[in-house]
């Protein structure tokens, strides 16, 4: 199968999360892998070892055993990045010292690849993409482009936390009970999905169901952007500095281009483990916190609190005109 348009599908990866990122990787590779012309999608890979804001604890792992790990888990997946067949850009940065967040990647993924390809995917690094990905987007893209240009799109997710959530759930999970704590069964927001169960779900799938959601809703995790929203102007604005960038994301295209269509593809599941066991590991401080999913190990960290706190009231008052932005400074000053 030929697809008739470009992406590109970008991933900030934390050193912290080598032991799950294989998993999103694979994802990524069983979707390129149905498209003849693969060099029409871009792999775009941030490797972040910044210490800044979490330090490893090296009784448990070194910086360089997991930079072995991490090139090993290309040259596995991907084999050999400058002949192969994988359009793949992969950046290391090796600067302990340089802050640098989901937010700061995503604002200069969008920035890059708006004018380079057609339609724009945030990966995550607990995240697993359906087989079927770029096949329906590349559908999507060509049948809305000259309607409207100017779009977003989500595939459904999984369970999330309240009813705000279900125009954009899948249809398999919607229904389904909400049991805080629950890790056994596969609809719950604490179960760990693997790419077999995904795509036992998505295989169900004989017509696709896509609607529209109005008003808009969606996460980080899968979103997808045509490039003519970010050569408008949209993009995360700077005072969001760290993590509320897709609610900021979302606010400002609302501001700059209205109640655009947001096309979700309803039965078609896209994975968000977001509490997986294996997104935190080797954080110096963090080991003897073994009660406590990644969000709540997070949450033992002073610094995170005050950081969430400042950048939801960054996006809470962009358009404040009276209103001074908090910054990583404040987030510091003792």
């Amino acid at each position: 199968m030929k697809i008739n348009n470009k992406f590109s599908i970008g991933c900030l990866i934390q050193w912290y999360e080598i032991e799950l990122i294989g998993e999103y990787l694979q994802s990524v590779r069983d979707a390129v892998d149905v498209i003849d012309n693969k060099e029409n999608v871009v792999i775009d890979l941030y490797f972040n070892f910044s210490q800044e804001l979490e330090k490893i604890d090296e009784e448990q792992m070194t910086i360089s055993a997991i930079k072995r790990k991490y090139n090993d888990l290309l040259k596995n997946i991907f084999g050999d990045l400058d002949y192969g067949v994988y359009n793949v850009n992969s950046y290391i940065n090796n600067f302990s010292n340089v802050m640098y967040t989901i937010a700061d990647y995503r604002r200069e993924f969008n920035e890059k690849y708006c004018e380079q390809v057609d339609i724009l995917m945030w990966g995550e690094s607990d995240c697993l993409i359906p087989r079927q990905t770029f096949e329906i987007l590349d559908n999507l893209h060509s049948s809305v482009k000259n309607s409207t240009p100017k779009y977003l799109s989500f595939f459904g997710t999984c369970k999330m936390w309240d009813n705000t959530w279900l125009p954009v759930e899948h249809t398999e999970f919607t229904d389904k009970p909400f049991i805080d704590g629950d890790t056994k069964n596969w609809w719950s927001l604490r179960y760990d999905m693997n790419i077999d169960k995904m795509n036992e779900i998505n295989d169900k799938t004989d017509e696709l169901d896509v609607r529209i959601v109005s008003p808009h809703k969606f996460n980080g995790c899968g979103l997808v952007i045509s490039s003519e929203v970010i050569k408008a102007g949209v993009n995360i604005p700077k005072s969001v500095f760290f993590i509320h960038e897709d609610t900021a994301f979302m606010h400002m295209t609302n501001k700059v281009l209205g109640d655009i269509p947001q096309y979700i593809i309803k039965n078609i599941l896209l994975v968000h483990n977001r509490k997986h066991k294996d997104k935190r590991k080797y954080i110096l401080g963090e080991g003897n916190l073994s009660d406590k999913d990644p969000g709540g190990k997070r949450l033992t960290h002073d610094w995170y609190m005050k950081a969430n706190k400042m950048c939801e009231q960054n996006y809470i008052n962009l358009f404040n005109p009276n209103y001074k932005s908090y910054t990583w400074g404040d987030v510091f000053d003792d």
